[in-house]
């Protein structure tokens, strides 16, 4: 059984967060407030972070597995809100911040925990994970305004989409209404705009848009950049459009899957 738990965790962490915090924040039982000691590490982590190699930073909320699904979901929000909030209050960029998620409560059996008290101490946290520039692999780039050629992809990481969905969130529009500034500036760039999944068997060669039931998603995503892109006075003579399916995970997690990427076809 213990066996069992371990493999469970594994599991958990590697699909949840897939990269290693940087900095973890512990909560006090049934609370979403802050210790003086906890306001202190977060300023400490904002002090020796260099801001300038970051691209993104990602908070993620948990709970212990005491009480409902419901209520600990609303707690894992709320102290993951806390947490953006007091990054913000202290100097930090909120832009950077491009998710903000609460993961409710982590379920232990507990006759299969030794110390079921600590199990639960570290299971009530906010866990920082910070994205490095130009942390995707050679030739795939963060921006538009790097320096780029022919054949290289731009990955924005606000760019992302929740399962089974083709809808833009509100702050992957944030992110595509300042492309549509730079693109403006750049007026010779032309692009490919690729739409991806994740979580689909490789019996299938895209997943399924659960608004109109086809199994065109990565497709769909990547025709709603393309529209959205149109809306804001880009030629749609600059861009092309195509599904890629779930062909090219980027090994990251399941998150960084429901993208687009723009593949650059003319500089």
């Amino acid at each position: 059984m213990k066996l069992t738990l371990a493999l469970f965790l594994f599991f958990f962490y590697t699909v949840t967060a897939q990269q290693k915090p940087v900095e973890t924040i512990y909560f006090e039982f049934d609370r979403y407030d802050l210790t003086s000691k906890q306001i202190n590490v977060v300023s400490d982590f904002i002090k020796n972070i260099d801001t300038s190699k970051v691209e993104s930073i990602q908070i993620y909320g948990y709970c212990d597995d005491r009480g409902t699904d419901q209520y600990n979901y609303r707690l894992s929000i709320n102290r993951a809100n806390t947490i953006q909030t007091l990054l913000i209050s202290k100097g930090f960029n909120q832009s950077k911040i491009v998710i903000l998620e609460g993961k409710g409560r982590i379920v232990v059996k507990a006759d299969t925990v030794e110390n079921l008290y600590e199990t639960r101490l570290r299971n009530r946290r906010v866990d920082l994970i910070v994205i490095k520039k130009n942390s995707f692999g050679k030739g795939i780039h963060n921006s538009f305004k790097d320096k780029l050629k022919v054949g290289d992809k731009v990955y924005l990481e606000s760019i992302l989409f929740e399962i089974g969905s083709a809808k833009l969130t509100p702050i992957a529009k944030k992110e595509l209404d300042k492309v549509a500034v730079t693109l403006q500036k750049h007026r010779n760039l032309k692009f490919e705009i690729r739409g991806h999944v994740c979580c689909t068997p490789e019996i299938y060669s895209d997943g399924i848009d659960r608004d109109t039931k086809e199994r065109r998603l990565s497709w769909n995503r990547a025709k709603t950049v393309f529209h959205y892109l149109i809306s804001k006075k880009i030629s749609k003579s600059r861009m092309t459009y195509v599904g890629c399916g779930n062909q090219y995970p980027l090994g990251k997690g399941d998150r960084y899957d429901r993208r687009v990427e723009f593949l650059i076809t003319q500089i």
